[in-house]
């Protein structure tokens, strides 16, 4: 079946191509009268509009360059899905490139983009420089997911960790528990270093002592919990919680944990950070503090077609509070033998 072309509107509302054109892209004024025919035979012929065809005109590829780190992991998933939710109806398509966490990866997914022609960037964590990232924003729209940019800031979506952190482990800590040991993220990560700053100050605030011996580095994927909890308990360890700093380590502490049948939160309480859509449904329901991820990939993707529509126009920081979502892995700790 043939397509219809503007060429079929102008002849089916009696007016020239060119009024046509001028009314599909709102390039310019037109005769509300005219207008009113254009649009009616285009409903009427079923017209869809060339995406493609209209940003070559506009000197445009209508695609949004995203780099994120780990396409298969939960957290990333959830914001990508926002990101989609936020170019609907917009005629932007996102092209989704994998950066590894790895420098060289990111800059070669980067310039992989930038030969496509891309009309802005979303980059997701990563590793590339605050150098490297202000020049790409003389460059492109551009919005940067979880980091903080000196002189960037509107361009930022990003959540107080420390905060976060610090709420976690404080809830804990009113409900009696002094000896919690934190599973850390990757310790060149800025957000990982933020949270255990957080448990930190926690735990200064309480008046409690920090016990290095209570840390573990992870590196946010699953096996590191099962790791955190062999170590410590090889170390012999006396620990009432866990806070880890992402809930894909907390699904790994829990399954080591039950290995070694030590039962959550009768024994053990654990807490996550990020409150993926899984949380919910683990046994027990994970405590976790809440991201918003799916809206922080929304508004990313809203901010970018803002960038592009109105580029002088100045856009506030935003804000994205972290709340915690209270669930049944968490219990008043128990007097702990000495």
């Amino acid at each position: 079946m043939r397509s219809v072309t503007i060429k079929d509107i102008a002849r089916a509302a009696d007016v020239s191509i060119s009024t046509v054109s001028r009314t599909l892209n709102g390039s310019s004024a037109v005769a509300e009268a005219k207008r009113a025919r254009v649009l009616a035979a285009a409903a009427q012929l079923g017209y869809e509009p060339n995406v493609a065809a209209q940003g070559l005109v506009r000197g445009r590829s209508m695609t949004i360059g995203v780099l994120t780190q780990d396409i298969a992991s939960p957290f990333y998933n959830e914001v990508a899905r926002g990101i989609d939710v936020g170019f609907a109806g917009s005629g932007y398509q996102p092209i989704f490139v994998n950066g590894h966490w790895q420098i060289q990866d990111e800059s070669a997914a980067i310039t992989a983009l930038t030969r496509r022609q891309v009309d802005g960037l979303i980059i997701l964590g990563g590793r590339l420089g605050d150098g490297q990232l202000r020049d790409l924003h003389a460059r492109f729209p551009l919005v940067l997911v979880g980091r903080r940019v000196a002189g960037l800031e509107a361009a930022c979506l990003s959540v107080d960790n420390v905060q976060g952190a610090f709420l976690a482990t404080s809830h804990l800590i009113q409900l009696g528990h002094r000896r919690i040991g934190h599973i850390t993220g990757v310790s060149s990560q800025r957000d990982a270093v933020d949270r255990l700053e957080g448990y930190r100050l926690a735990l200064a605030e309480a008046g409690l002592d920090f016990d290095s011996r209570l840390v573990f580095e992870g590196d946010f994927n699953e096996s590191a919990g099962i790791q955190a909890v062999e170590h410590w308990l090889g170390q012999g360890a006396a620990l009432s919680a866990i806070f880890a700093a992402n809930d894909q380590m907390a699904y790994g502490a829990r399954l080591g944990l039950y290995r070694r049948g030590i039962r959550v939160p009768d024994d053990i309480s654990l807490i996550g950070f990020d409150d993926l859509p899984a949380s919910q449904f683990t046994l027990p329901p994970l405590t976790s503090v809440h991201q918003p991820l799916f809206e922080m990939g929304e508004q990313a993707a809203r901010r970018v077609l803002r960038r592009l529509q109105a580029p002088d126009l100045p856009l506030e920081p935003p804000e994205l509070p972290l709340t915690l979502s209270v669930r049944e892995s968490v219990r008043y700790a128990r007097p702990m033998s000495h």
